[in-house]
């Protein structure tokens, strides 16, 4: 009879998405909102795994295929007493093979560049994560509407032109998990720009924020400011290539947490991130 292996890896339920990756995130100081794990999850339900030892999860991974083209890696987190000691490159291999032979993103800590360069990832910009306070603002915008209020198709057409591949599965949870607001931005009908704002561990985090102009995505900002509670803390994750976003941020008096390397494994995806002024999440991209 063959002796078990101690350290086995396998696809993570929902329950376990939840109880492991999302609540250790938490314990790392990444901030995952409430309502997060649906929205991640049945994205591809195949993507996260867990590595166990003993059948003691150790180790955490998400590797989500949004199509045949492209792909997101995130969630990748050791038990701090078991690093170093080959558990999470096991666990990264699996999630790789997983995903291939699709273009991989990733937003990494930065002293960890090195490490992803040897799986091949590639440096493509840095994002940059901004805290503030909520304020509430009289001003009224009438190009903003309730996203609900915009034909969904609409919203997804105008998501896919900012990111890799289209993400209807995941957008369709998105913007209506409870907790959050979303809007869009009209002009002559047409969608220009839309947000969401989501209730995280520690105040609400912005995102996405794209928008065809820095007047709509501020205005944005603005509106979604008036539905949360003035004096709460909100967070923005900014590509920095976007000194425009750069700009609005730090107008509204937000200064800079932490920094992320989006990285690529084969090339970096044709999208204007000009019009990026809030990244999704770092988790999926």
């Amino acid at each position: 009879m063959s002796k078990k292996e101690p350290y086995i890896i396998r696809q993570a339920t929902q329950e376990e998405v939840e109880s492991i990756a999302v609540e250790w995130a938490a314990k790392e100081g990444w901030n995952p909102g409430f309502y997060d794990t649906p929205c991640f999850y049945l994205t591809d339900p195949k993507g996260f795994f867990v590595g166990l030892l003993d059948e003691e999860p150790v180790s955490c991974i998400s590797a989500v295929a949004y199509d045949q083209h492209f792909a997101f890696l995130g969630f990748y987190i050791v038990k701090p007493e078991y690093r170093g000691k080959g558990y999470g490159l096991k666990l990264w291999n699996t999630a790789m093979a997983y995903l291939q032979p699709r273009n991989i993103g990733l937003d990494g800590v930065v002293e960890q560049q090195a490490n992803y360069k040897k799986s091949g990832f590639k440096f493509a910009y840095s994002n940059i994560r901004y805290e503030g306070t909520a304020t509430s603002t009289a001003e009224r915008f009438p190009e903003l509407v309730p996203l609900s209020e915009v034909p969904f198709d609409e919203i997804v057409k105008y998501d896919a032109a900012l990111f890799p591949a289209s993400r209807s599965q995941f957008l369709h949870r998105w913007v209506k998990q409870p907790g959050s607001l979303a809007l869009a931005a009209l002009r002559d009908g047409k969608v220009k720009g839309y947000s969401v704002i989501r209730k995280c561990r520690t105040g609400y985090k912005i995102g996405p924020l794209f928008a065809d102009t820095a007047d709509l995505a501020n205005k944005l900002f603005l509106a979604l400011g008036n539905g949360i509670d003035p004096g709460s803390k909100i967070y923005l994750d900014i590509p920095e290539v976007n000194q425009i976003a750069v700009q609005l941020a730090e107008n509204q008096g937000m200064k800079k947490v932490f920094g992320t390397a989006r990285m690529y494994t084969k090339y970096q995806p044709d999208i204007d991130l000009n019009r990026v002024f809030g990244v999704t999440t770092f988790e999926l991209g």
